[in-house]
């Protein structure tokens, strides 16, 4: 009999744990202010026409396809095709995104931010990516200057 019980209380133990943790599951990670998605508009719309958006507060909806491993301060967003990417990136210790964080769709808030790189920082930029990745880089691949673009977030929702 008492093994019964024992048995009866195991699967009745198993049983309810499997059961809270559907119960409990966290549904997203929230980052900065919340975000609402009402709006959101895809990278692809921002990459298309970027300078419409520079500045102004906006919401993109996407799925995250990189995240820092260093210190968790970037992530890159990509829209559902994967094309272009868009990098949000915060101040080291404002916000940290999990690295669990890839390959999941996310809300993110912000202003759009245009920087415009010279050459030498372009090829320097080039490299230190290269070196994150553990690529090869040549300088000389670069011949001209480019413009980056980066959200720079006031609120992230990582969706689970």
């Amino acid at each position: 009999m008492k093994r019964l019980m024992a048995a009866l209380a195991g699967v009745l133990f198993t049983w309810v744990g499997a059961w809270s943790g559907a119960v409990f599951a966290v549904p997203s990670m929230q980052f900065g202010e919340p975000v609402d998605g009402s709006e959101a508009i895809s990278v692809d719309t921002i990459l298309d026409s970027p300078d419409d958006y520079l500045e102004a507060p906006v919401t993109i909806s996407g799925k995250v396809t990189g995240v820092c491993a260093k210190k968790g301060c970037w992530l890159t967003v990509a829209s559902a095709d994967q094309r272009p990417e868009l990098r949000v990136k915060v101040r080291d210790g404002d916000m940290v995104f999990p690295m669990s964080a890839r390959g999941k769709d996310c809300l993110v808030k912000g202003q759009l931010k245009a920087m415009n790189l010279s050459i030498e920082q372009t090829r320097a930029r080039m490299a230190h990516f290269a070196e994150d990745a553990g690529e090869k880089f040549d300088p000389a691949s670069i011949t001209e200057p480019m413009v980056v673009y980066q959200l720079a977030p006031t609120g992230v929702e990582i969706i689970n």
